[in-house]
């Protein structure tokens, strides 16, 4: 009896956890069967135990189903357990096919795995995004700077999708393609009368290789005139030269005062020694008077005379007798 009992309890939760995943599948099947959406019972009850959302399935294949597109429930979940976007690419599929793009599913999956929004990507390819570039400023040849403000209509290439660059380097190659063609003009008045031929010469450079874009137009929005940067070059040329010139006039003034103090040094020292040889001489009368070489005459005439000498120097000099009693 108890036997029984124990065999009756099995059954019954058996059955109510059959029920329980095959009445929550059975109204998904019931919903994919009525809208022509080909899903197996016994798949919407194992992609519960594969972690797979059914529900997110089964909407997703019905939703494509209804447009027109054949997609097996298979790929779905193995796209969902891959880490895809299921809804997102199921809508740019569905988008892509009413703009008859043409767009499969591997490669509409390879762009969400990727990581890009490949329904943005479609609704680009339909409707073309613009993108505006920062100022961009460059000098011509005379000297004067020009800053350009571009805007790029771009639409996205779904083949270079995956792989592709993206928006940063269009607009540095943008940028780059608008400082030559600036650069490269004779005069900045050129590129004022025809802004036209910044994006006609930017657009023929074929910028858009190897990116996820296709370039359809660059427009010129805002020319503006700068600085005179020939002139500051100039200006800083010139004023560099005039301060190596001061400084090489610097470097003279300083060794001629050194001269000048080499020389006034060299006087004193010549002075010195007039000094020392003046001061030998009464060392040598004396000498002389004990010696008997020199007497006392001898030593007034020669007071005589060098009082003589000192009178001419002083009347050659203007101090006689006459401008001493004028002073």
């Amino acid at each position: 009896m108890n036997i029984n009992i124990i065999l009756l309890l099995v059954l019954v939760v058996a059955a109510l956890i059959v029920f329980f995943f095959v009445g929550s599948a059975l109204s998904l099947w019931m919903q994919a069967l009525i809208s022509g959406a080909r899903v197996g019972l016994l798949n919407i009850v194992f992609m519960r135990f594969r972690k797979v959302p059914s529900k997110l399935i089964v909407e997703t294949k019905i939703m494509a189903v209804k447009a027109g597109i054949e997609i097996g429930s298979d790929e779905l979940e193995s796209h969902f357990l891959a880490g895809g976007n299921v809804l997102r690419v199921v809508q740019a599929l569905i988008a892509a096919d009413k703009a008859n793009i043409p767009l499969p599913f591997k490669r509409a999956a390879a762009i969400d795995l990727a990581g890009r929004n490949v329904l943005e990507a479609v609704q680009m390819s339909v409707n073309p995004k613009v993108i505006e570039t920062p100022r961009v400023a460059a000098m011509a040849k005379d000297g004067i700077q020009l800053t350009a403000i571009t805007r790029v209509t771009v639409r996205a290439n779904l083949d270079r999708l995956v792989g592709g660059a993206g928006e940063e380097t269009v607009l540095a190659r943008v940028g780059e393609g608008i400082v030559t063609t600036i650069g490269s003009a004779i005069s900045h008045k050129q590129v004022l009368e025809n802004p036209d031929s910044i994006s006609k010469r930017v657009l023929e450079k074929g910028l858009d290789a190897g990116t996820a874009f296709e370039i359809l137009s660059i427009d010129i929005a805002d020319v503006d005139v700068g600085k005179n940067i020939g002139a500051e070059l100039e200006t800083d040329r010139a004023e560099a030269d005039k301060k190596i010139a001061q400084a090489k006039a610097e470097e003279r003034r300083a060794m001629a005062i050194a001269v000048e103090q080499e020389m006034m040094a060299r006087v004193q020292e010549m002075r010195a020694k007039v000094v020392e040889a003046e001061a030998q001489i009464p060392m040598a009368m004396a000498d002389a008077f004990r010696k008997g070489n020199l007497g006392i005459m001898d030593y007034y005439r020669m007071k005589n005379i060098s009082a003589d000498t000192q009178m001419r120097e002083s009347l050659g000099a203007g101090d006689g007798p006459a401008e001493q009693k004028a002073k």
